[in-house]
């Protein structure tokens, strides 16, 4: 069973779902763009099956009461921090970590920042930062991936890709997620001011420390046909984690592995639990 939660923070209300017993293990899942928690139904159901507390929550932004206006609001450490203060409310003192794209690099970062917090570390199509700015560097084919990155910067971002009924944000997902959940999505970013706070991770969200190395146990999922990320940040992650690590390519699979492929993502979420 999937319930809906409403999570009280100082930095304001973050809407949510979770299954499992109050008092299993906890699991926090971060979700991506263009986005939402229910992009983690399947794994908070099977997470909650096998008796895990499984909360997936809408990052800021998404979540209304939590959707401050400027860009600056949005830094990589916010949002961190806000995922510090939903454990801290849910009463989580150590957690599980699940993240895919944005709520990837969440991840990366609280396990780089707070490690002391995290049992384990899932991150989903997004590399480890440090291997993501290595890649950057040297790699030609990623600089061409990472493109978009610097055009949603852009103040007409928010125009065209609501024009003609949202027709730009639906071929992002390339016909790999539920129809329904891409009308939820769309139907969400259509609301007054959540484009533009969803887009203000890409215009605020940089990170203010140095991408040090993960020593907590970490699988990393990656997929062939992931548009955003390639094969050489995707190889080079491995040098960026000290503690145990399990690196996990999935063939002919796009960016979007929770809801493409979600028997596979899930079970692969609870071999790194075990």
């Amino acid at each position: 069973m999937i319930e809906q939660l409403s999570i009280p923070t100082d930095a304001g209300t973050f809407d949510a779902i979770a299954s499992g017993p109050e008092d299993g293990r906890p699991v926090l899942l971060l979700h991506g763009f263009p986005e939402a928690a229910i992009a983690f139904e399947h794994q908070v159901g099977v997470l909650g099956a096998n008796g895990y507390r499984a909360v997936a929550f809408d990052q800021r932004g998404y979540s209304p009461g939590v959707r401050p206006e400027h860009p600056s609001e949005y830094a990589v450490s916010e949002l961190v921090d806000d995922v510090l203060r939903v454990a801290d409310q849910l009463g989580f003192t150590t957690f599980d970590i699940v993240g895919h794209d944005w709520g990837g690099a969440v991840a990366w970062w609280t396990a780089i920042d707070h490690s002391e917090r995290l049992s384990t570390l899932t991150a989903i199509s997004t590399p480890h930062p440090g291997a993501l700015k290595t890649a950057l560097q040297t790699d030609e084919d990623q600089q061409l991936r990472s493109r978009y990155m610097t055009e949603w910067r852009e103040k007409s971002t928010e125009r065209r890709m609501l024009e003609n009924n949202a027709h730009a944000i639906r071929q992002m997902f390339e016909w790999r997620v539920r129809p329904s959940h891409v009308e939820e999505y769309v139907q969400r970013l259509q609301e007054p001011g959540a484009l533009t706070a969803a887009l203000n991770w890409y215009r605020g969200g940089k990170p203010s420390g140095v991408a040090d190395k993960v020593t907590v146990k970490t699988m990393y999922i990656w997929s062939t046909e992931d548009v955003a990320f390639g094969s050489t940040a995707a190889f080079e992650t491995e040098k960026w984690v000290v503690g145990p690590y399990r690196f996990e390519m999935l063939e002919d699979v796009t960016h979007w592995i929770p809801e493409e492929v979600p028997e596979a993502c899930s079970a692969l979420i609870l071999e790194n639990l075990a």
